[in-house]
């Protein structure tokens, strides 16, 4: 009897916090790329590209369409993932510090401070999967803070190869200078080493619960991909392709992510393991084309925000499904955390929600889903503003003037015609929401240089 009670208590209580904690937690293993384009997958529609291995875990897993990055740049959105909070709630909403050398000579506005840092007063998907008694592995670009008291292990990782302050690697060929990733073979490429370190950890703790994070530092610059993925890109620039490098590191992401789900049926836990895939952000200009969404990285336009994922969890998704519905990437942590049976303290919660109710029965409640980068990307090309998405609609707000922007994603994707003239009680009733939202988090607004 005093089993039985037990166990119904057990099971009330993760119920009353909305999970239900799994007999079996499954191993998880979240690939983030870096400036991937949302455009930057065969399976997305790009017709150059060659991405075999992520297309096939499309065909087995869920492909989202409208999939949004937190942030357009890499350190917010990496942040908001590994914490399952927002950016404007965490104060990290600029690629690394702001400074100086990215705020335009004409500005009128001065963006507000942002260190670039995630505070160990947070806590991270690695912290509270360690009290599951998960292990944890990170490998790749971690880039949320400076000096070493910031890195992987000081945020709940055990092991962390290749996690350090840089934005983007020195070099991907080795010796790559990172300071958490030692020389191994002269000329190495930087995408297929941290492959190789991700499947020695698989390799070492697969008898165990395993979060790890491979996190590319590719397609970010430099543009430098192996010489024999370059040639079939040469003379194929055009719709889809701007530089054939570019195309080359498009396909060392995708044959070394290939390596490590290979690894996963090598190991027999293929079925035992919850696979995510995305992008830190939208593509950068520079480097890919974006179309048919406009603009992209350090822009709040659809190029800047929306980026891939997919998702094969075994005995939840199903194989070749193609999912409309908005989602963010802090949905993705309430779902890892939903996944291995972690259930927050009463006083904590999380600005996303766990995707499995949409996975399962289609089902998901959500009004709105919120962005804010009131900064000067390092392009300074970009206007400070923040978003809201409501239904197919979408309102920027700008800090510069104070003007907004309303565009239906739904019959004009590329926002080519703002709205606001013509349905103004729409924009002025968006707007309001998005500024009482900003005062709830306590965003960090720019101020007037006048």
């Amino acid at each position: 009897m005093k089993i039985l009670a037990t166990f119904v208590l057990v099971t009330n209580l993760s119920l009353i916090h909305g999970m239900v904690i799994a007999a079996n937690p499954p191993h998880i293993l979240l690939i983030m790329t870096d400036d991937m384009g949302w455009q930057d997958l065969h399976c997305q529609g790009n017709p150059v590209l060659r991405t075999p291995h992520i297309d096939q875990l499309a065909k087995q897993g869920v492909r989202f369409t409208t999939a949004y990055a937190a942030s357009p740049v890499c350190s917010p959105t990496r942040a908001a993932l590994i914490t399952g909070l927002a950016p404007a709630r965490l104060h990290v909403t600029q690629h690394g510090a702001d400074i100086p050398q990215f705020w335009p000579e004409d500005r009128t506005i001065q963006p507000p401070i942002s260190t670039g840092r995630l505070s160990l007063k947070e806590t991270t998907l690695a912290e509270r999967l360690k009290l599951k008694g998960y292990s944890t592995g990170f490998f790749g670009k971690w880039h949320l803070g400076r000096t070493e008291d910031f890195w992987p292990t000081n945020h709940g990782f055990d092991v962390n190869m290749g996690g350090c302050g840089f934005g983007g690697p020195p070099t991907y060929f080795d010796p790559y200078r990172i300071p958490t990733l030692k020389p191994r073979k002269p000329g190495e490429y930087l995408t297929d080493r941290l492959a190789d370190e991700t499947i020695a950890f698989l390799q070492r703790q697969k008898d165990q619960p395993m979060f790890v994070c491979f996190w590319t530092y590719n397609p970010h610059y430099p543009f430098e991909a192996p010489e024999d993925l370059i040639p079939y890109y040469q003379g194929k620039e055009g719709p889809g392709l701007k530089n054939p490098v570019y195309g080359g590191q498009i396909e060392a992401t995708d044959r070394a992510i290939g390596r490590v789900l290979s690894e996963l049926e090598r190991l027999n836990i293929r079925d035992e393991t919850l696979v995510i895939f995305t992008s830190d952000n939208g593509g950068w200009m520079g480097a890919t084309d974006n179309r048919p969404l406009r603009a992209g990285k350090g822009y709040l336009y659809e190029g800047g925000l929306r980026v891939p994922l997919i998702i094969r969890w075994p005995g939840v998704t199903n194989a070749g499904e193609v999912i409309d519905t908005p989602v963010v990437s802090m949905d993705l942590t309430a779902t890892i955390l939903e996944a291995a049976g972690v259930c927050l303290p009463p006083n904590e919660t999380l600005d996303g929600l766990s995707l499995r109710p949409l996975l399962e029965e289609n089902e998901f409640s959500r009004d709105s889903l919120f962005f804010h980068y009131p900064h000067y990307a390092f392009h300074k090309d970009n206007r400070p503003g923040s978003v809201i998405r409501q239904g197919h609609h979408k309102l920027i707000l700008r800090y510069d003037d104070n003007s907004t922007e309303l565009y239906d994603l739904q019959n004009d994707p590329a926002e080519t015609n703002n709205l606001v003239e013509s349905k103004p009680e729409q924009a002025a009733k968006l707007e309001q929401q998005l500024r009482t939202w900003l005062a709830e988090q306590n965003a960090g607004i720019p101020t007037s240089r006048k």
